[in-house]
């Protein structure tokens, strides 16, 4: 059986990880292959390396009453989740018009407008009263000078770049420091503080029940991470601001095993109601853009001097230091910069074009890595009592893909998808499972996702 990149080493930063074999995985290794027969990169050893970080930290944290493991079909599955899933028999709509690689003067660009307010800002910065005008536009700009005006408008886009030009870049400086897993404070002491009185479940598949998950993510990656957390029992209350709802394919896809609340961070009352959830919260999940949520209380260390027993992960697209520390991002537009688009080029019928990555792997494997973060700095609060925060980024995460080794794109082996389903408020919904294993049975979800915004700000 051949090796997966030990994408779990950054996880031995704990010293409560340092006796932990390493999560076995099953299954095929070969799954997804690339265009034309370019060498590939090693994208499924990004995914069981996630997957397997996840495990062995799950593994960590509940002892060896039993044992979690990876599948690889399943992981497989769950990094294109999205695209498995049916909803009421219909595939999710994926990518918007607007979004996707568009030519410019001197080469590409990749731009992201799924969301009617992002759409609306590229149309802006581009000066366009219709999406036909967007190329127009663009073809009479550079690429770093479309992505220069669009992000400046608050739109969201990304030149394509050679590996090369990223690489001589300060973004790739900051992007390309440290581990993948960041592991940067830990709580103060807590003897004039609570403890939390949580322990794992002994039920194999919950191990997380009772456990207090305050989930402000979205898009993928948060998503997918707060999606485990909710399938191993936790109780994850995912919030999200009333002004710019989730998309509705991409909750559905992440909502299983979680409740969906709305609050207006702006409004005190909303404020007030959260923060009184964080008293007795024991794991916080941050997604947003770095810095996003700065102004109402909500960093990292502002959480850990309110609770020192808090466990806080958070993610962002591009790292959280260096020129583009708070720009907003997506796994596609961080594949555009780094040179992943560039090095999965294709020729069609109109020349070369960027190309993309099998599945929206960056965004999974972090979700994974974050995951992994969660059960780290819990184990961690078992033997202590403190908490702590990790943070995680696609851009690091796309680094540590970039540094595998590449694979041939021959002996492929996709492995046949086990399909589940189950009735919801959006219809029936076909769907595929978790990635991990308890003693050789796979976990799964247990609710359906429930109506956007319909649940209440508080705990079980």
């Amino acid at each position: 059986m051949e090796s997966v990149p030990d994408l779990g080493s950054s996880l031995r930063a704990l010293e409560v990880m340092s006796a932990q074999p390493t999560a076995s995985w099953t299954g095929s290794r070969r799954w997804w292959g690339s265009p034309d027969g370019i060498p590939a990169l090693d994208v499924e050893g990004l995914a069981l390396g996630a997957v397997q970080a996840a495990a062995t930290a799950l593994n960590a944290l509940t002892g060896t009453m039993h044992r979690y493991s990876v599948a690889a079909g399943p992981t497989a599955a769950a990094f294109d989740s999205l695209g498995h899933l049916r909803i009421g028999g219909q595939k999710p709509e994926g990518f918007a018009p607007l979004s996707g690689f568009r030519r410019t003067a001197d080469g590409w660009i990749r731009l992201h407008a799924n969301y009617p307010h992002h759409a609306a800002r590229l149309m802006e910065a581009v000066s366009a009263s219709e999406p036909a005008d967007v190329d127009r536009a663009l073809l009479a700009m550079t690429s770093l000078e479309a992505e220069h005006l669009i992000t400046g408008n608050n739109g969201v886009a990304a030149a394509v770049r050679t590996r090369e030009e990223w690489t001589d870049s300060p973004m790739f400086e900051a992007a390309s420091e440290g581990p993948w897993i960041s592991f940067d404070h830990l709580g103060p002491s807590t003897k004039a503080t609570r403890r939390s009185s949580w322990v794992p479940s002994a039920v194999p598949d919950r191990p997380l029940t009772g456990l207090k998950v305050l989930d402000l993510t979205r898009v993928i990656a948060g998503p997918v991470a707060t999606r485990l957390l909710g399938a191993l029992g936790a109780d994850v209350l995912r919030i999200d601001p009333p002004h710019l709802p989730e998309l509705t394919d991409a909750f559905i896809d992440s909502g299983f095993d979680k409740r969906s609340a709305e609050a207006d961070f702006r409004n005190p009352d909303d404020l007030t109601a959260v923060m009184g959830l964080l008293e007795t919260a024991d794991v916080v999940v941050m997604g947003y853009r770095d810095g996003g949520l700065d102004r109402f209380g909500l960093t990292p260390g502002a959480l850990l001097l309110r609770r020192a027993d808090l466990v806080v992960v958070t993610l962002s697209a591009w790292g959280h230091a260096g020129p583009w520390q708070g720009r907003r991002g997506f796994d596609s537009l961080v594949q555009a910069a780094c040179g992943i688009a560039d090095r999965y080029g294709h020729f069609d019928d109109g020349g070369w074009r960027p190309g993309a990555l099998p599945v929206q792997a960056l965004d999974h494997a972090t979700g994974y890595g974050l995951a992994a973060a969660v059960f780290a700095l819990l184990a961690q609060r078992l033997g202590t009592g403190r908490g702590g925060t990790a943070r995680l980024s696609l851009a690091r995460t796309a680094e540590e893909l970039l540094l595998l080794s590449t694979v041939s794109a021959t002996d492929v082996d996709l492995p046949e998808p086990e399909y589940h389903e189950v009735d919801s408020p959006y219809g029936r919904l076909r769907y595929v499972g978790p990635p991990i294993t308890v003693d050789g049975v796979p976990v799964g979800y247990q609710e359906p996702p429930v109506t956007y915004g319909s649940s209440a700000l508080r705990w079980r």
